[in-house]
């Protein structure tokens, strides 16, 4: 298997990250994105949290110190340009490594690479895009060459490296938060590129037009190049105006994905909202969610969840909104089906709330980890056979429907180390007010018969 393709490209391979030819000697064939990638520092776009005057990477690339470090964030939001311009600026030989190909012999290669540019005194940088498909091993391949400086490792990732990276690669790096770039900021790039470009100068483009494209990119520099570049392949009569657009952009633009980041925090956030009660936020989520391709009944199993964690007995008929809406969505499909579920997540988010369940269930978790196996008591215990009545399982068990409201007042069904434990305690919320005065009143009675025996004495 041939490995130098996806361990140096014709640019980096023993170089120390020569800017690379300007756009008007480029070749033709190569995509605008990349025929327009910055060179040097100062024509960076965006990023200023992070590249503006004393902030960290411009105090690097200022000291010309370089040091290893993961640069996260969404798909076209110059990761990879950062990288290559940091290499540049500080004179560092640049190595590509595509993990997607790439095995530890590859890593091999790279050191035995970074070793040669120290014996010529330069510094080698080592660029991993989407470091986080390497496996665990292959993670730990770096340790020491990071560790012992043979080379500055740069890693890119659109994952949150603190679930992706192992620990110890992860703690020998500092890690930077890129953002989406801003409507204005890809504005700048798209007035560059029609400045820039041979093919694009030929054109009139309308502001408007650059405008939605901006819009369009939803933050990604590279989507908002590759649709002009096919509008400037589209377009008729030297001008790219609404109507080519139009042609371009058919497909979905904004960012999502399916396992990552973005699919949890949109889903937490839609989470967030039903739990907030804010109606408007919860189907504007539901909304995003279902734009971007998430399946309806991953979004119709977390809906029912929201109902019996955040709801509860606050209104009992949330479990049957979200049942019958994930069952409207089976019979209808999409896109009819959507609307229930819509439905479901307005009704939950107007809902009055209560977590007392939910955190009844988790406080008697936590009281079966520390008591370990306690005994069932002899009354609550079943008595079906002579054996088991003669070793008094049942006895003096006391049946509730032979009392008053169906409530023996006294009487335990606990452990006798955790009689007295209160692991529901409903709010006042909603329909559970009523449970929370019931409650209310039974522990009364139970307080009552039990100040009496204890009056009383032992029978």
């Amino acid at each position: 298997m041939k490995q130098a393709s996806c361990l140096l490209d014709e640019e980096s391979a023993g170089t120390t990250g020569q800017a690379r030819p300007t756009s008007s000697a480029v070749q033709h064939d190569r995509p605008l994105a990349d025929q327009l990638r910055p060179r040097q520092f100062k024509e960076l776009v965006g990023q200023a949290h992070l590249l503006a005057a004393g902030m960290p990477l411009h105090n690097l690339v200022h000291t010309r110190r370089l040091h290893s470090m993961v640069l996260w964030g969404p798909p076209g939001c110059g990761k990879t340009t950062i990288a290559r311009v940091l290499g540049h600026a500080c004179g560092a030989a640049f190595i590509p490594l595509a993990s997607a190909f790439a095995g530890v012999k590859d890593i091999r290669n790279a050191v035995d690479q970074a070793r040669r540019q120290a014996c010529k005194r330069q510094k080698t940088l080592l660029f991993v895009d989407e470091v986080h498909r390497f496996n665990k091993a292959q993670q730990d391949a770096f340790l020491p060459y990071v560790e012992d400086g043979t080379f500055v490792f740069i890693g890119a990732t659109t994952e949150n490296p603190a679930f992706q990276l192992n620990n110890a690669l992860l703690s020998r790096l500092s890690v930077y938060v890129l953002k989406p770039l801003s409507g204005k900021e890809l504005l700048v790039l798209i007035e560059r590129a029609c400045s820039q470009h041979a093919g694009l100068k030929r054109l009139r483009i309308e502001a408007t037009v650059k405008d939605q494209l901006a819009r369009m990119a939803d933050g990604d520099a590279r989507k908002a190049l590759n649709l002009l570049e096919l509008c400037m392949h589209l377009a008729r009569d030297g001008v790219i105006d609404r109507s080519v657009l139009e042609r371009a952009g058919t497909h979905k633009l904004h960012r999502f994905d399916h396992h990552g980041d973005i699919f949890y925090d949109q889903i937490s956030a839609l989470h967030k909202a039903v739990r907030g009660s804010d109606p408007d936020a919860a189907v504007y989520w539901f909304a995003r969610m279902i734009d971007g391709g998430c399946d309806p009944r991953y979004i119709a199993r977390r809906l029912l969840r929201m109902a019996y964690e955040d709801v509860g007995h606050a209104d009992t008929s949330a479990m049957s909104a979200a049942l019958t809406a994930w069952d409207s969505y089976e019979r209808l499909g999409s896109p009819e089906g959507e609307l229930a579920l819509a439905q479901a997540a307005v009704y939950l988010a107007c809902a009055p709330k209560s977590n007392a369940v939910y955190m009844a269930y988790n406080r008697a978790s936590e009281a079966v980890k520390q008591h370990g196996t306690l005994e069932v008591p002899l009354h609550l215990r079943n008595a079906p056979t002579r054996l088991a009545r003669s070793l008094e399982h049942g006895r003096g068990y006391r049946y509730a429907h032979d009392h008053p409201d169906a409530f023996v007042p006294g009487e335990t069904y606990l452990p006798r180390p955790l009689i007295g434990s209160l692991f529901y305690q409903p709010s006042k919320r909603g329909q559970e007010r009523a449970i929370a005065e019931r409650l209310s009143q039974l522990r009364a009675l139970n307080g009552k018969f039990t100040k009496r025996k204890k009056e009383n004495g032992p029978n």
